[in-house]
């Protein structure tokens, strides 16, 4: 009996008859860290389920087949079908790709969602690197990191000041505009140069994450709140012949398991952090947030970080100005929709 039907839809083709799928997929995070890592296993076992087992995603560790920030350059080049990354690690290439992946001061998660899927992102998104023959799924994101662990106390501004630290994306801008001598080292580096003294502090993500990786065992003072890293989005990276190669109906199911991930993630990098700020005080670890002038100070320098790279790049000056008028429209639903911050500690007095 034929599995075909007649009529208007006689040309459909089963879920058994389509071609296999399976991209090599390198990851820029270890699948052990949770929620910065462990999302491609998600989406990769709801692609299999939902295909049967025809649409697969081969991941492999950092490092395994590519440098953790080569992924995108090997996608680019066909070396690989796919990978999954943090697109911040492009901006030496490609200058506008920490807006769309890390911004400081910037969006908190849902509304980059709202921006992304609903207010022209995705497209700025695609076309930021249509150029570089790739085609990039949001796929992932978690809330803010951490603004740092340091190894000693900061209480102002001009401490950065010659101070060697690992930061990524714009806010490591920021800090080499104050003064700092900013690197950028690989996740599974970090402990060791902090333990070394190579550096003094370093930011990387969740508490859950870092409290994996063991800074919390060589840098006992964990500042707050995440500036730099109001979001952290991360993206599947398609080659791009790969993806037109694919069926309508392919490239909806991959799109369907990236969106499914974007809100799996953040519901996990949520759940998880609350037990790991509890475990502070029996580790030693101080939690600091820093005061209002020093944030007020933060968001003035990385202004004018926005500013020069809007006035060197037009994609750039482009997507942020897509999400600065994005949210002067959202802040007037926001500040009228949303119970104050602090109205847990005003219902207490």
């Amino acid at each position: 009996m034929s599995l075909r039907s007649t009529g208007p839809l006689q040309n459909t083709i089963t879920a058994s008859e389509a071609p296999q799928i399976k991209w090599r997929t390198p990851v820029a995070f270890g699948t052990h860290l949770p929620a910065l890592g462990d999302n491609i296993l998600y989406v990769s076992e709801q692609l299999s389920r939902a295909s049967g087992g025809r649409v697969l995603l081969d991941v492999y560790e950092p490092g395994m087949l590519v440098p953790a920030f080569s992924i995108t350059e090997s996608v680019k080049a066909g070396k690989l079908e796919a990978g999954y990354t943090w697109l911040g690690y492009d901006q030496g290439r490609i200058p506008a790709t920490p807006l769309i992946s890390a911004v400081p001061f910037g969006l908190e998660p849902w509304e980059y969602t709202a921006w992304y899927y609903e207010a022209g992102g995705k497209a700025l998104a695609e076309a930021l690197y249509a150029p570089h023959n790739i085609h990039p799924i949001l796929c992932g994101i978690i809330g803010p990191e951490t603004a740092g662990w340091f190894r000693f106390p900061i209480t102002d501004l001009t401490q950065f000041e010659g101070l060697k630290i690992r930061f990524a994306g714009l806010g490591g801008r920021v800090l080499q505009a104050l003064g700092a001598s900013v690197t950028l080292i690989p996740g599974g580096e970090i402990y060791q140069a902090l333990e070394k003294g190579a550096i003094d502090a370093t930011e990387y993500s969740l508490p859950v994450v870092d409290a994996m990786l063991g800074f919390d065992q060589v840098a006992k003072f964990n500042y707050f709140p995440g500036w730099h890293q109001t979001f952290t989005a991360a993206h599947l990276v398609v080659n791009q012949a790969r993806w037109d190669a694919l069926s309508t109906g392919d490239q909806s199911l991959i799109e369907m398991a990236c969106t499914a991930g974007v809100i799996r993630n953040l519901a996990k990098g949520e759940a998880l952090q609350g037990a790991v700020i509890e475990s502070f005080e029996a580790k030693g670890v101080t939690p600091i947030r820093f005061d209002r002038t020093v944030l007020k100070s933060l968001q003035a320098v990385t202004e004018s970080v926005l500013q020069v790279e809007a006035e060197k790049d037009p994609q750039f000056a482009e997507i942020l100005a897509s999400q600065r008028k994005f949210m002067r429209s959202y802040k007037k639903w926001k500040a009228l929709a949303y119970l104050p911050r602090d109205f847990d500690e005003m219902a207490e007095e």
